[in-house]
C-alpha cells in the first residue's frame, strides 16, 4: 500500500468515527475542464475520451466543464480573487464560481499555445481563488510536444491557488496521437497514463477533504 493510499484510508476511517467532518454526499466529484474554445478545437475529442474513460470508474463522479458554456470576458472583477472571499460583482463570475465550487478535484485538458496554456483557460482560472483551494488537479495536454510546456505553466499557477497537482500526466503529441493531425486516436500507453492520473486525482481529492471542510466556500 502506498503512502497516499494509507493517508486516504486513515482520513476515511477518522471521518466514519466522527473525528473529521464528512459531507453528506461522500462521492468524490471531479470536473474535467475543457480548456479550449476555438473553432476546430481538438480538445473536445480529448475531453470526451477522458470523460468516457473516467466514467468506467466507481470511485468518483465525473463531469465535463466546457469553457464554451461559461463565456467570460477578460477578467473584469474589481477585487482580486484572493481578496474577494467569494463575493463577486458580476453575475458571470458568480455563475462560474457556482460551476467550480461543488467539485473536489479537476482534470484540466489543455492545448499548448506558444509554450503555455490557452488564454481562455488562464482567464477562467484567474477569476476565482477560494473555489480552487484544497483541491487536486491533474493535466491532460496536447500539442507538438504533447503540450508538456503548457502543463509546466499550469503547475505554477495551480500551486499559487493552493491546489495539489499530481505528478502523473497525459501528454498527447499531434504527431502520434492524432491521425492527420486531426482525428484523435490515443495509444495504449496514453490509456494507461490516464488511468494512473485518475487514480491520483481521486485519491488526493479524498485526502484533502478535511481541509475543504474546514474552509467551506460560499459564493455571494
Amino acid at each position: 500500500m502506498s503512502d497516499l493510499e494509507s493517508i486516504a484510508d486513515r482520513i476515511e476511517i477518522e471521518a466514519l468515527r466522527g473525528e473529521l467532518p464528512c459531507r453528506d454526499d461522500a462521492m468524490i466529484k471531479i470536473g474535467i475542464i475543457l480548456g479550449s474554445t476555438r473553432p476546430g478545437r481538438r480538445g473536445e475529442q480529448v475531453a470526451t475520451w477522458v470523460y468516457e474513460m473516467a466514467t468506467r470508474r466507481t470511485d468518483a463522479e465525473f463531469e465535463v466543464i466546457d469553457l464554451r458554456d461559461h463565456p467570460l470576458p477578460h477578467l473584469d472583477e474589481p477585487t482580486p480573487a484572493p481578496m474577494s472571499s467569494g463575493r463577486y460583482q458580476h453575475e458571470h463570475t458568480r455563475a462560474w464560481a457556482d460551476a467550480v465550487a461543488p467539485f473536489d478535484g479537476f482534470v484540466m485538458v489543455t492545448p499548448e499555445y506558444n509554450h503555455s496554456t490557452s488564454g481562455v483557460l488562464k482567464n477562467a482560472i484567474d477569476y476565482l481563488y477560494a473555489e480552487w483551494n484544497n483541491k487536486a488537479v491533474g493535466f491532460v495536454s496536447y500539442g507538438g510536444v504533447g503540450g508538456a510546456r503548457a502543463v509546466e505553466q499550469l503547475r505554477l499557477i495551480c500551486g499559487a491557488l493552493q491546489m495539489a497537482d499530481v505528478t502523473p500526466q497525459v501528454t498527447l503529441s499531434l504527431l502520434t496521437e492524432f491521425e492527420n493531425y486531426t482525428v484523435f486516436k490515443p495509444g495504449a500507453h496514453s490509456v494507461s497514463a490516464l488511468d494512473t492520473l485518475l487514480d491520483q486525482v481521486v485519491a488526493w481529492s479524498g485526502a484533502l477533504a478535511p481541509l475543504r471542510a474546514a474552509s467551506p466556500v460560499t459564493v455571494a
